[in-house]
């Protein structure tokens, strides 16, 4: 992909979508945001840039959307807008149909209609791009990894939304010829995560002093994957992908929960170590296991290394320092994302 493209990024006042943002930005491109600033997304999250333009509404708006297309000259759409949390996807489903299902095909719709009016070479040039999740596949047991071809077999509310709108983007590509490409990641960190998140909750538990929640035994594992490096990732999708193919973007680094909360405790013991002396692990406390909770997630990423050259930059460890060192530096941030929207 050429720079100066202009890319609308939904979703892209929160966590992944603000990284892959400013990578945009510094890349060259012209970006608009389209978000609906929920609670999971924060103008604060956004460069201040004259090539970002933020535009506050709602991927299903399909005026709104068609105006954007029209207006902007819109040449990629990633669309990363969705509710993106398990458990607030098992008290509340409904809102993760709405977003994730009903606003995923309301953006086809609009992106089809909006490249049906291209002309040839900026038709063959457009691209739709669909960020979702390894949890569409369900659950691993002790051995083997999700692959591309995985059967989707998903678990949650939220990885049921997912699937439906990857089912989607396949059927718009297959039936309208519309050029998409979807990637699937396993679980980001890096800076600017919702403290609702697993990461950053720990972080901001331990801070506050409260009970570090553990569900189960804390052996439930996932893979986890630098932000950045998902982003840059995305990035290689979008500017040299296959069309109507699928993309899977792993970290090659299977932790334990519990490690993952022992990992942090001794980072912050270094950092930032309690008054009293005490390890921050004291507060790790064992809670009811979450409903359904997926036993253990892994990404095998070997086509996105052969096709497109995907290459990770972060190891784990080191990864995880540097963000449990954003959090500290950046305390206000998450205070900001943990108020009701009426006080920001």
């Amino acid at each position: 992909m050429k720079p100066t493209r202009t890319l609308l990024v939904t979703g892209g006042a929160g966590f992944i979508g603000s990284s892959f943002v400013e990578m945009a930005i510094g890349r060259g491109h012209r970006v608009v945001v389209l978000d609906a600033l929920t609670y999971a997304g924060h103008r604060e999250s956004l460069p201040d840039h004259e090539a970002c333009r933020l535009v506050v509404g709602n991927i299903a708006d399909t005026t709104l959307v068609g105006g954007l297309f029209r207006e902007e000259k819109v040449s990629a759409v990633v669309n990363f807008a969705a509710e993106s949390h398990v458990d607030r996807s098992i008290d509340a489903p409904g809102d993760f149909i709405e977003t994730n299902v009903v606003g995923t095909f309301k953006m086809l719709h609009a992106s089809l209609d909006y490249w049906r009016s291209l002309s040839p070479d900026e038709g063959a040039a457009f691209r739709y791009l669909q960020v979702s999740t390894d949890e569409v596949y369900g659950a691993l047991g002790e051995t083997g990894k999700f692959t591309e071809t995985s059967p989707m077999t998903p678990n949650s509310p939220y990885a049921a939304s997912k699937a439906a709108g990857d089912h989607l983007v396949r059927a718009w590509n297959h039936t309208y010829g519309l050029p998409t490409i979807t990637t699937n990641c396993s679980n980001n960190y890096g800076p600017r995560q919702h403290p609702e998140k697993l990461i950053p909750h720990l972080i901001t538990c331990a801070l506050a002093g409260k009970p570090l929640p553990i569900y189960g035994t804390g052996g439930n594992t996932r893979d986890w994957i630098h932000v950045e490096d998902h982003c840059a990732g995305i990035f290689l999708a979008l500017e040299g992908g296959k069309l109507g193919e699928t993309y899977c973007f792993g970290g090659d680094a299977e932790r334990k929960n519990l490690d993952v909360a022992k990992q942090i405790c001794s980072i912050l013991d270094e950092l930032r170590p309690r008054e009293d002396g005490v390890s921050y692990d004291k507060q790790l406390t064992f809670v009811a296991d979450r409903p359904g909770h997926d036993w253990r997630y892994a990404i095998d990423d070997a086509l996105a290394q052969k096709e497109l050259g995907f290459a990770r930059k972060y190891r784990f460890e080191d990864g995880l320092a540097a963000t449990v060192k954003w959090y500290l530096d950046h305390r206000q941030w998450c205070e900001l994302a943990l108020a009701p929207r009426d006080k920001r």
